[in-house]
């Protein structure tokens, strides 16, 4: 598979271990790299995706998108948004800019929750890269479990009715000239309108996200070693939701955590711990929450961190009962 992303991390590369001249196989080495690598990786989807959703926007009025998007509420259309986030390789902070479009685009709060939830937590390399170290029955539960958390948890907003918790800006779709049919826009205008929507929502978030990934890479580079296994043992009834709470504060996507599962399962702690960690690193990181800070309130991302975190710690359980 080719990795688009390669440039970036060539870039982050070069000035880590040369312009800094970092020490490589270090601590901070390993932070500062993290922390270049994902601000440029994170900006680059917030311009791509908002410029692409905000384009495609331009062909019909906002009132249409909204008739059409409004009644897609239907377990279907939450069970159809997590097959998305499946496919899409992102981690939970990449994923918060096509958060922010399907919101931005009228498409539900809940339907657009299940992609988040789903989309750091399963994709096609993660599954083959968990067949190969777990085998295909834990793998198998994993991808189905992890498209399920987006499901539900998704539909559970979505039941909550929170919309008034999305920072308004969000919702101000901008078309350009409002006296203008959009069949009647040229190109020019068009990718105008889309530019002026990517520079007003990058200009609202971008400290956030500077934040986020550099509070993400000093746990990275410095999270304590062994923390997991000493506090959430076999014989601790509380490890799984230990487990999750442990995993909250780091930040790294589901590609890189894999070996870590690999390792803590190794050393005897149990498959379903070992997965709820991942899923709570994967699914539920600080950083991803400062990025959301910006664009939801805390009473939502209060009801998005409490669901997830008990769904995930239900699934933990269900994995060490099951294998």
């Amino acid at each position: 598979m080719v990795d688009v992303f390669y440039p970036l991390q060539w870039i982050a590369d070069k000035m880590t271990y040369e312009v800094f001249g970092i020490a490589t196989d270090t601590r901070l080495a390993s932070s500062v790299n993290f922390v270049i690598y994902d601000v440029m990786k994170i900006f680059v989807l917030l311009a791509v995706m908002i410029f692409v959703v905000s384009y495609i926007r331009t062909y019909v009025t906002p009132e249409k998108t909204r008739k059409f998007l409004g009644g897609k509420k239907g377990l279907q259309y939450h069970l159809l948004a997590s097959l998305l986030g499946a496919v899409t390789p992102f981690c939970s902070c990449s994923s918060v800019p096509l958060f922010i479009g399907f919101v931005e685009a009228g498409i539900p709060l809940g339907v657009t929750f299940s992609f988040l939830i789903t989309s750091p937590l399963v994709n096609e390399a993660a599954v083959a890269a968990l067949w190969a170290t777990i085998g295909f029955k834990a793998t198998l539960i994993y991808t189905v479990s992890g498209i399920l958390l987006g499901v539900i948890g998704g539909y559970l907003i979505g039941l909550l009715k929170m919309e008034k918790y999305v920072a308004d800006f969000v919702y101000k779709i901008k078309v350009g000239d409002s006296n203008k049919n959009p069949k009647d826009l040229s190109v020019k205008e068009r990718a105008a309108a889309a530019y002026e929507c990517v520079k007003d929502i990058v200009e609202k978030v971008w400290i956030y996200v500077i934040i986020g990934v550099t509070l993400g890479g000093i746990f990275h580079g410095y999270a304590p070693e062994g923390i997991l296994a000493q506090y959430a043992g076999e014989d601790n009834l509380l490890a799984v939701p230990i487990a999750v709470l442990i995993g909250v504060p780091l930040y790294s996507n589901v590609m890189g955590m894999i070996p870590i599962v690999e390792s803590l399962i190794g050393k005897g702690l149990p498959v379903g711990t070992a997965l709820a960690f991942l899923m709570g690193v994967t699914a539920l990181s600080l950083p991803e929450m400062i990025i959301l800070k910006k664009v939801l309130k805390n009473e939502l991302i209060a009801a998005f961190v409490i669901i997830v975190s008990i769904s995930i710690t239900f699934t933990g359980y269900l994995f060490n009962i099951i294998l």
